[in-house]
């Protein structure tokens, strides 16, 4: 045996701790590995399951080899290159970790040096920013108008432990997300997203169940409703920009995607996409089109109290689960992206008892006017003839124009109606404003 517990030896690499549970082993209890008699415990006994390929307790003699190698290597440059590879920190375990990075270089020893230095250098500017702690700042939005535009959520974990994650690709408003953010506020959320969000759940999972040493994710891809317009170049820029910071500074933390209501046309995209993956994390993707095959297939790897209602379980809605990132004391938020060449409008309602602000995010140059009036009486004026205009450059990394039209909250009730007029001729340029109210 080892003599320290975090610590494998050369042939428990090979055939396990007995007290080890395997990666994909399935408890009843919120999916955490224990140490109950049904737990299938790792080492070579048989076949080797693909999910356990080059994980601790399934390894070759030569694949040990180069573990002690890279585990040499991490210890003796230490420093950022060392945190590089433990980006989630010393409690995921050295061998878990350390394999993590070799599964995705297929243990060629210089192969994972090289990604591990890339990997530094990728992070370098984010690490500097302490990866982006919060997540308005990060986007120069708020969290509740991003998600608006494009709904991803964690909730809850699957059975094998592993955080489920779901992404709606498929309602994602391209033009909304540009309205108030940029490329690098996105890219930037990201990072918040992995090494604040995730790395935080996979922590306190782990100290609650303490057995759990798979450090990945179970991902739901949702395309319900995708158009074909959804997938612009841009679109397309933010996931490819996305997928190569995981690839290379996250490894192997996918352990299961499902794609599900996939459009006929979608495998196009998806034969492109898949050009920017490793064929081995391409192996791991499911593409499920009918609505009763994949919810058979959700229940199979995720419990019913886990699973939100909307996707066939008995766990909170994924709407609401959104609504939670809005701000402290907002009872509910509206987003409504309003296209405006010479006026455009958006209703909003206040309850008797709430207040609300409204907030315009926009990149029209051309000087416009944005008053809010009862909707059913325009001379009842609530605010009048706020100027908004975006001054500033027009790159996809130049911060949008953001203006809080109401200096006071509106008391409610009131049913108002948010007006945009330009003040441009008719052959001005048009443009997109998001208006974002907060009800309270």
């Amino acid at each position: 045996m080892s003599e320290l517990p975090g610590i494998w030896t050369a042939d428990e690499l090979m055939t396990g701790k007995a007290d080890v549970p395997s990666s994909s082993t399935v408890s009843a209890e919120n999916g955490s590995a224990s140490k109950d008699g049904s737990v299938r415990r790792m080492g070579n006994t048989g076949k080797v399951d693909p999910m356990d390929w080059g994980m601790p307790g399934h390894l070759t003699k030569e694949e040990v080899d180069v573990f002690m190698l890279f585990r040499d290597e991490v210890e003796k440059r230490g420093g950022e290159f060392r945190n590089t590879v433990y980006s989630f920190g010393d409690i995921e375990g050295e061998a878990f970790c350390l394999t993590r990075w070799l599964r995705a270089r297929k243990y060629k020893y210089d192969d994972v040096i090289q990604m591990v230095e890339e990997a530094t250098q990728v992070r370098a500017d984010a690490r500097q920013q302490d990866f982006y702690p919060d997540p308005r700042a990060a986007l120069g939005c708020e969290v509740g108008a991003f998600m608006a535009q494009y709904p991803q959520l964690y909730h809850g974990y699957a059975k094998n432990g592993c955080p489920l994650f779901i992404s709606k690709p498929g309602v994602l408003n391209v033009d909304g997300m540009e309205c108030i953010t940029t490329l690098d506020g996105i890219i930037k959320f990201h990072w918040h997203a992995m090494m604040h969000d995730y790395k935080n759940r996979l922590l306190k999972h782990k100290q609650t169940y303490p057995d759990f040493n798979n450090f990945q994710c179970v991902c739901v891809i949702d395309l319900d409703n995708l158009s074909t317009s959804q997938l612009s170049s841009r679109a397309l820029s933010i996931v490819k920009t996305q997928t190569s910071i995981d690839s290379v500074c996250f490894p192997e933390t996918m352990n299961r995607t499902l794609v599900i209501n996939a459009p006929r046309f979608f495998s196009m995209t998806w034969n492109i996409i898949k050009g920017w993956i490793d064929p081995r994390t391409a192996g791991k993707i499911e593409l499920i089109s009918s609505r009763k095959s994949w919810e058979a297939r959700m229940r199979e790897l995720v419990d019913m109290e886990q699973l939100p209602s909307d996707y066939g379980g008995k766990g909170m809605a994924t709407t609401e689960t959104l609504a939670k990132e809005a701000p402290e004391g907002v009872l509910k938020q509206h987003h409504k992206l309003v296209y405006v060449r010479s006026s455009g409008h958006t209703t909003l309602e206040v309850p008797p008892g709430g207040e609300m602000e409204v907030t315009v995010y926009t990149r029209v140059t051309t000087k416009a006017t944005v008053s809010i009036v009862d909707s059913t009486n325009k001379k009842k004026v609530y605010v009048s003839g706020v100027i908004v205009q975006h001054t500033s450059g027009t790159g996809e990394n130049d911060k949008p124009t953001t203006v809080v039209i109401t200096k006071e909250r509106l008391r409610g009730p009131i049913k108002a109606k948010v007006l945009i007029e330009s003040t441009g001729g008719r052959f001005s340029s048009a443009g997109n404003y998001m208006v974002a109210a907060n009800i309270y």
